[in-house]
């Protein structure tokens, strides 16, 4: 499974850097997904297919907090990348479609992607700067193939009470802004694909977003079954919901990002607009175009 996620996120990388008519924001954002999942991916499946060949079971503590401060960091960086895809891929280019190339230019895809990184980065160091303040025995059983962050927390032998404090808040903040950002987008792409006047068209624009959701439910899916398992001291159900967070997951992705589910959109927009809204949407496209070239000269 490592290697099929592998090649296939590899994969949709080199096919969108050596085509150039790929070169565009919304197979950028799908290969720094691809990227994600890579990465995501080699934090803690390299270890554990060891672990299987070796038959042995043993992680250091700077290994341990290595992996986990990894791991927060591409889960956040995920989560903040389908908003991000969400935005781009469907809000604006389904709701506003002659405004796309204006709003979503290069160097506002080159702003997300750092700006979602250094948050993503910054919440990672938190949360390891909080597990290193606690004190663990000498030698800890993790009940689970890799080191999560709350079934660390939960062998430390100090208080964890500031550690439930922050995990908690950061989880609400982290992983419901974004869901809520999420399904407001699909709110006003309902909206936009109920004014579509044939049936066809509809449902060209509503198949354009059945990836996205797909991989949306089933990342917060799996991420709130972790949880509530982990909450219930259930080691067998969060390690079968990990498994399918962080295996299951980022292998499907590919398959599920199939490079040809954005051609839809191509269908849809000339459907939505009569040729007259069109005209006076592309004079006020153009219009504001000029007037942002003015400001930047």
């Amino acid at each position: 499974m490592y290697l099929i996620t592998v090649f296939g996120n590899l994969l949709i990388i080199l096919l969108t850097i050596s085509d150039s008519q790929l070169h565009t924001p919304m197979y950028f954002f799908l290969s720094i997904l691809s990227f994600i999942d890579i990465c995501y991916n080699s934090m803690s499946k390299p270890k554990m297919l060891v672990n299987i060949q070796t038959q042995s079971k043993v992680i250091t503590y700077a290994g341990c907090i290595t992996q986990m401060f990894f791991t927060v960091f591409f889960s956040g960086l995920d989560d903040f990348l389908l908003i991000v895809m969400a935005y781009d891929w469907f809000f604006v280019a389904i709701c506003h479609p002659l405004y796309y190339v204006v709003i979503i230019n290069p160097r506002l895809c080159g702003q997300l992607i750092p700006v979602s990184g250094i948050i993503s980065a910054m919440n990672s160091c938190l949360e390891s700067l909080m597990v290193l303040r606690l004190s663990f025995c000498t030698h800890s059983e993790i009940p689970h193939f890799f080191c999560e962050l709350n079934l660390v927390v939960h062998l430390a032998c100090s208080d964890t009470f500031l550690n439930d404090i922050v995990i908690y808040f950061a989880t609400v903040l982290l992983a419901g802004g974004p869901l809520a950002g999420i399904l407001y987008s699909y709110y006003k792409i309902v909206s936009s694909i109920r004014a579509i006047p044939s049936a066809q068209g509809k449902y060209k624009a509503f198949s354009t977003c059945t990836s996205h959701l797909s991989v949306v439910s089933l990342f917060y899916c799996t991420i709130i079954g972790v949880y509530l398992s982990s909450a219930a001291h259930s080691s067998q159900s969060s390690a079968t919901a990990s498994v399918m967070y962080t295996v299951i997951t980022p292998m499907l992705n590919p398959f599920i990002y199939s490079l040809g589910n954005i051609e839809g959109l191509l269908d849809v927009v000339p459907e939505k607009l009569t040729d007259k809204e069109v005209l006076e949407l592309g004079k006020e496209c153009i219009a504001d175009q000029g007037a942002r070239e003015k400001k930047t000269t």
